[in-house]
C-alpha cells in the first residue's frame, strides 16, 4: 500500500513538474519576444532624441540628412578604457524616415586612455551605392568597407561643403556638441536579430 502511495506521489510530481516546465518555455519566449519589442523602442526613441540634438547643434545637418539615402544612428555607444579601451552601443538604420534594420558597433583601441564617455555616432549615407554596400554586408566595417568623412563645421558654423559630398558623412555628438579629431577607422558593425 506504501509503495503505491509513493508511486502515485512521484507521478504527481513529475507531472507537475513537467507542466511547470513546459510553462517555463511558454514564458521564456514570450518574454524574450517582449524584450525585443521593448528594445526596438527603445533604440527607436534614443535615436530620434539623437537626431534632434544633431539638427539643433549642427547648421545644415537637417538638410544633409534629407538628402541622405540611409541614416545610421547609435545613440549610447560608450567608450571605456585604460590603456587599452573598447567602444560598444546599439543603433537603426532609417531609410526614408522608417526603422530598416538594428545595428551594433564595436570598436577597439591601444593607446594613452583612462576613463568612459557615452556619445551619440551617426553615420549619412550620400549614395545609393554606399548604402546598398552597408546593407548587402555580412559585417561592415569604417575604413575598410568605406571611408567615413568625419564632419566639420566651419568658423562661421555652417557645416563643410567639402565632408557633405563624401559618400558617408559622420557626426559624433556628445552633451557638449561635435566632437572633432575623433576617428571611427576599424568601427565594426553588424545587424542584430532584433
Amino acid at each position: 500500500m506504501q509503495r503505491r502511495s509513493f508511486l502515485a506521489i512521484g507521478t504527481g510530481l513529475a507531472v507537475a513538474a513537467s507542466g511547470m516546465l513546459l510553462g517555463a518555455c511558454t514564458t521564456t519566449s514570450n518574454s524574450a519576444s517582449t524584450d525585443k519589442v521593448a528594445k526596438r523602442r527603445e533604440i527607436n526613441a534614443a535615436v530620434d532624441g539623437s537626431l534632434d540634438k544633431l539638427y539643433g547643434s549642427v547648421s545644415g545637418s537637417r538638410e544633409l540628412a534629407a538628402r541622405s539615402r540611409g541614416i545610421l544612428v547609435f545613440p549610447n555607444a560608450v567608450s571605456a578604457g585604460f590603456i587599452v579601451g573598447g567602444q560598444y552601443g546599439d543603433g537603426a538604420l532609417r531609410v526614408g524616415g522608417s526603422t530598416r534594420g538594428y545595428y551594433n558597433i564595436v570598436a577597439g583601441s591601444v593607446g594613452w586612455q583612462i576613463g568612459a564617455q557615452s556619445k551619440a555616432i551617426i553615420l549619412m549615407f550620400m549614395t545609393q551605392e554606399a548604402l546598398d554596400k552597408f546593407v548587402a554586408s555580412q559585417g561592415w566595417t569604417a575604413g575598410v568597407d568605406a571611408t567615413v568623412a568625419l564632419a566639420k563645421v566651419g568658423a562661421n558654423g555652417v557645416l563643410d561643403t567639402n565632408t557633405a559630398q563624401q559618400p558617408v558623412v559622420g557626426f559624433v555628438v556628445t552633451n557638449a556638441g561635435l566632437m572633432a579629431g575623433l576617428n571611427l577607422e576599424g568601427s565594426k558593425i553588424s545587424k542584430m536579430d532584433l
